[in-house]
């Protein structure tokens, strides 16, 4: 046991634990009215435990993840194989699928070349997660702890005037993407680039009017966290349900006939809005599964009531 031990501990904890451990034996002796031997030293030895257990008794605990940080290094690693393997699926589905032996062959490169390599990722979380826990142990000066406003907005009203400036700039892509060939082409892009980025008549008369209003219904939303100087309970009630409502008219889009004339251009859009509605749902989801609202559970109340 003693040389799982740092060297400079060795010599007085073999001592010290020498001495317990033939105390014991002894007392234990005295009250079976026996003499000790070897099969009794051997029984309290392994009461007592294995060498590398108790070594760890003497010996600082190695934490490279910090308890605190579980949860979180958890939902991290989970989320990020996650898109990482999603990822690596579509790109694997792009294969002609014709018999059980191309399904087979698809899943093993998706197997090889997606899911192992993946494993970069938990390596890279759990050097993150140390360094972190290294960092506050080391200066905890540097980082106090400071109670934290649930009403805050991230970045400040900075953030909030770049948000309406990107919807902004939404709302033109979303009225004609074909500008965007011409800020970026001054008009010298071929016809098939805009044939590309041609909306369909049925996307034009159906979604687009729709998609066009909730991007629009975002920007008082933002003006009145700016006025307000950080987000209310009624703000935050109004950022879900427009959030839920732009889900679902994405996801329609998705799920509906094309949206530009190009077929390439059609499909990859409604992959990127499917991609999106899963994302905006997961934060949705994660904002309404850590809401707290004090006050005593259903069961709690229904178990005071029969104790009065």
């Amino acid at each position: 046991m003693a040389l799982r031990l740092p060297r400079r501990q060795r010599n007085d904890v073999a001592f010290e634990l020498r001495a317990l451990l033939h105390e014991e034996l002894q007392a234990r002796a005295a009250d079976a009215g026996l003499a000790a031997d070897a099969d009794m030293a051997t029984a309290f030895l392994r009461e007592f435990g294995r060498p590398e257990e108790v070594a760890a008794r003497y010996r600082p605990a190695l934490t490279i993840i910090d308890p605190a940080d579980g949860q979180r290094f958890v939902r991290a690693t989970v989320m990020g194989l996650v898109i990482l393997w999603a990822l690596g699926l579509v790109d694997a589905l792009h294969q002609p699928l014709g018999s059980v032996s191309d399904v087979l062959q698809m899943l093993g490169h998706w197997w090889v070349g997606s899911v192992l390599p993946s494993l970069w990722w938990p390596g890279v979380l759990v050097i993150a997660f140390g360094l972190a826990q290294w960092s506050r142990r080391r200066w905890p000066q540097r980082a106090p702890w400071k109670p934290r406003d649930s009403g805050r907005v991230a970045g400040g009203r900075t953030s909030m005037v770049l948000a309406m400036v990107g919807i902004v700039c939404g709302l033109f892509v979303l009225i004609e993407p074909r500008w965007l060939l011409d800020v970026t082409l001054h008009g010298h892009a071929a016809a098939a680039a805009y044939d590309a980025l041609t909306y369909t008549d049925t996307f034009r008369h159906r979604q687009a009017p729709w998609l066009l209003l909730a991007l629009l219904l975002n920007l008082p939303l933002f003006a009145a966290v700016i006025i307000q100087g950080h987000w209310t309970p009624r703000l935050r009630q109004l950022e879900l349900a427009l959030g839920v409502l732009t889900c679902a008219l994405m996801l329609w889009t998705a799920l509906d006939g094309p949206v530009f004339i190009g077929e390439a251009s059609s499909s990859t859009v409604k992959f990127v809005l499917v991609l999106l509605v899963v994302m905006s749902l997961g934060i949705y989801g994660k904002k309404l599964y850590r809401r707290v609202r004090p006050g005593p559970s259903p069961q709690a109340a229904t178990w005071r009531g029969k104790s009065a």
